[in-house]
């Protein structure tokens, strides 16, 4: 039997478990939400800005386009007269730098120098081109050395001819490609094999941090590509993971205490009965049984009384909590210890409240080969079995083996819930013990008393010994006793009396208690 003071301990003990344990996966669950809504978050800033990039650079490209009729129609106009145009549609254009207009592979005419006379290959290898061209190169004639970027539309199928838009790229660097950090360390333009960095210079080779986490979105209408570099939505989101810990503590501290609370509540019944065992809280009571005819108590039933100064006894929940089999255990080695208040006859009946749970797997049998028949008392031991409507799964085994020890078999209640007669063929009781519902409806109208004369005349056909409960009447005693029913249980007779004061009662010495403080029940009751 395990103490009052291990029991609180391991009580204890589960609650800061179960407490911790909701504490712990609150913070994870809370910091795990945190890091994946970040990191999610940070992905879809990284897309939007690399795409609004390239939608950016469409937009500006697009608009060399759409200007592209005006300025191929000049293209072989002396430069005296087409100057003029080309220094109005760089105006309008805004992002373009300069525009030139190249004719059999001479750049003759520029909207900044006017008449120029320069062999476009010399400083444009590429150019000119029978295909148009989008070129990421470096100024030799205004700015020499800084990035242009230069956009070629031939007007002839030799490609000897045609119009040259460089575009301020230095405007352009500044307003797309100004990285955001620390989400966004480096952002890169690349055309064809070239590549461009905010603040930097044209190179032809590109490398990045190690550890970067690197995101590619290419033009859907133009030969270029956006490539944004960081460390990273997942990194970013772990380094600023910290910053939600306060939060996550708080939550994950407010529902442990929540899980304490309500482990407390959830708890509590089964810390009371296995304290109440503990402190031996519960007592033994026993209601005689009388013989109808000759008055002699012929045995008891007995009965469990708790002196719980915390709270009442709620009966269902003991079965919910899986506290029926300790109880009768309690009850089984209670009643073995303090057997000498009884008669020592084997005519002298002791009945035990046992749950149909009791049964699996054997436990009852183990309990009383460990607590009765290995003491051996000379009584004769009735298991009265409750709660028949979880029998199904019994081993009818064990109730054969029962009967092998010489333990008689009663049913309790019969006539009440699920009495159906298969039970009789199934479980061969030995007794049958007729509800208190039936006992109190003897001298009425009511169809309980038909009910009671039915089961008795069960009783007395297949031979069954039959004990009426809550006798309170002459007049009930009277007709049970004409009508052949052998053993009397009730008020009528005795109240309900600690195994200690049987001796005495039996003996005539002194009435039984009226009344008695806490809670009197069955081990088992279900009404």
């Amino acid at each position: 039997m395990q103490t009052a003071q291990t029991i609180i301990k391991n009580y204890r003990r589960k609650r800061v478990i179960v407490s911790v344990t909701v504490a712990l996966l609150t913070l994870i669950l809370t910091l795990g939400i945190r890091f994946i809504s970040q990191r999610n978050l940070n992905q879809e800033q990284i897309r939007d800005f690399t795409s609004h990039t390239v939608d950016s650079m469409d937009k500006v490209l697009l608009s060399l386009e759409n200007r592209r009729g005006v300025l191929q129609s000049l293209v072989g106009q002396p430069c005296t007269q087409a100057h003029l145009v080309l220094r109005k549609q760089a105006a309008i254009l805004q992002t373009v730098r300069s525009i030139a207009l190249v004719k059999d592979g001479v750049l003759y005419c520029s909207s900044i120098f006017g008449t120029r006379d320069i062999l476009v290959r010399e400083v444009q290898p590429t150019l000119p081109n029978n295909e148009p061209r989008l070129i990421l190169s470096t100024d030799q004639w205004l700015l020499k050395g800084s990035p242009i970027l230069i956009q070629w539309y031939p007007v002839s199928q030799s490609g000897e001819d045609g119009v040259m838009e460089i575009v301020n790229i230095d405007l352009i660097t500044r307003m797309m490609l100004e990285p955001h950090p620390p989400l966004i360390a480096d952002v890169v333009l690349r055309v064809g094999n070239n590549f461009l960095r905010y603040g930097q210079q044209v190179t032809d080779n590109l490398t990045f941090d190690d550890g970067d986490s690197l995101l590619h979105k290419a033009s859907s209408h133009y030969p270029f590509s956006i490539t944004v570099s960081g460390p990273g939505p997942g990194k970013l989101a772990l380094k600023n993971l910290p910053t939600q810990l306060p939060l996550a503590l708080i939550l994950s501290l407010l529902l442990g205490y929540v899980a304490w609370l309500a482990t407390a509540r959830r708890m509590s019944f089964t810390w009371e009965i296995n304290m109440g065992l503990a402190a031996r809280e519960f007592e033994l009571f026993c209601q005689p049984l009388v013989n109808a005819r000759t008055q002699n108590c012929v045995g008891v039933e007995i009965l469990l009384r708790w002196n719980n100064p915390r709270q009442g006894w709620i009966s269902p929940l003991a079965e919910e909590h899986n506290l029926i089999v300790p109880l009768t255990r309690y009850v089984i080695t209670e009643t073995v210890r303090q057997i000498g208040f009884f008669p020592a006859s084997s005519g002298f009946q002791i009945g035990i409240n046992v749950a149909a749970s009791h049964f699996r797997h054997a436990t009852l049998l183990q309990d009383l080969n460990h607590s009765w028949f290995n003491v051996g008392p000379a009584q004769q031991l009735v298991i009265e079995l409750t709660e028949r409507d979880a029998l199904m799964d019994v081993d009818y085994r064990i109730v054969r083996e029962l009967h092998n020890k010489g333990v008689k078999l009663a049913i309790d209640d019969f006539g009440t819930g699920n009495s159906s007669l298969s039970w009789l063929e199934k479980l061969h009781p030995d007794v049958l013990k007729i509800d208190q519902s039936f006992t109190t409806a003897i001298g009425t109208d009511a169809v309980n008393s038909t009910v009671t004369d039915i089961i008795i005349a069960l009783g007395q056909r297949l031979n069954i010994e039959l004990v009426a409960e809550g006798v309170e009447t002459e007049e009930q005693a009277q007709y049970l006793r004409c009508h052949g029913v052998h053993i009397l249980q009730g008020f009528f007779y005795a109240r309900p009396m600690p195994l200690r004061e049987f001796p005495k009662w039996l003996a005539g010495s002194s009435p039984p208690p009226a009344r008695h403080n806490g809670h009197i029940v069955p081990l088992m009751p279900l009404r």
